[in-house]
C-alpha cells in the first residue's frame, strides 16, 4: 500500500473516531481507585498508645519528610505505611534494647483535608471522614451549581502528577488528601 493511501486513510479513521462527540475518559472502563487500604502521609496526625508505657504515647504528626519522631527511637519513617503497619515498625524498634516484648496500637486522629472545587456552591476545603464519596463531598460543599457537569469528575489523588477523569458514580471513594473538581457542561 502506498504512503498517501495510509496517511488518508489513518485520517479518516481519526474523523470518524472525532464524529462520536464524545471524549474518552481516563478512567473510563475501569473502576474508581480503591480506598480499601489508606497509606499515611505527611499532614496525617496518629494516636500512638504502648501498652504500660505511658511516657511512650501521645499524638503524633507526620513531618513532610514523611517521619514521625519518637522518644527512646527517634525518627520513624510513616509515610507510605499503613497504621497496623506502623505499630509493628515501632515495636520492632523498641524491642531491639529499649523495652521487653512491647505492644503499640496506632489510630488516625486527624486525616488529611479534602478540597472540593469547580462547579460546586462553596468550593474549599472539608475535612475527611471515613467512608467519604464524591456524593458527600458534594454536600460537604452545598451542591453543585446550576452550570455543572454532573457525569464526570477530575480527581487528583494526594502524590500524584495530575488529575484524573472518571466518570461519576455514587459509590466513589474519596480519600484523605484528594482533590476533586467538577467542570462545566457545555448544554
Amino acid at each position: 500500500m502506498k504512503w498517501h493511501i495510509k496517511v488518508a486513510l489513518a485520517g479518516a479513521l481519526a474523523m470518524l473516531g472525532g464524529c462520536t462527540g464524545q471524549t474518552p475518559l481516563a478512567g473510563s472502563g475501569t473502576p474508581p481507585p480503591s480506598a480499601a487500604a489508606f497509606l499515611l502521609s505527611p499532614g496525617d496526625k496518629v494516636k500512638i498508645a504502648t501498652f504500660g508505657e505511658e511516657k511512650l504515647s501521645g499524638d503524633f504528626e507526620i513531618s513532610p519528610a514523611g517521619t514521625i519522631s519518637f522518644p527512646l527511637i527517634g525518627e520513624v519513617k510513616a509515610a507510605g505505611l499503613e497504621a497496623d503497619q506502623l505499630s509493628k515498625a515501632i515495636e520492632a524498634q523498641l524491642a531491639d534494647g529499649f523495652l521487653l516484648e512491647p505492644r503499640v496500637s496506632v489510630q488516625v486522629a486527624n486525616f488529611r483535608p479534602v478540597y472540593v472545587l469547580g462547579e460546586v456552591n462553596k468550593p474549599g476545603e472539608y475535612p475527611y471522614t471515613q467512608g467519604l464519596t464524591i456524593r458527600g463531598a458534594v454536600a460537604k460543599a452545598d451542591g453543585f451549581t446550576y452550570r455543572a457537569n454532573e457525569k464526570r469528575v477530575f480527581l487528583k489523588r494526594a502524590g500524584e502528577a495530575g488529575e484524573q477523569v472518571y466518570p461519576m458514580t455514587a459509590d466513589f471513594p474519596v480519600l484523605p488528601g484528594d482533590t476533586i473538581r467538577f467542570g462545566e457542561r457545555y448544554f
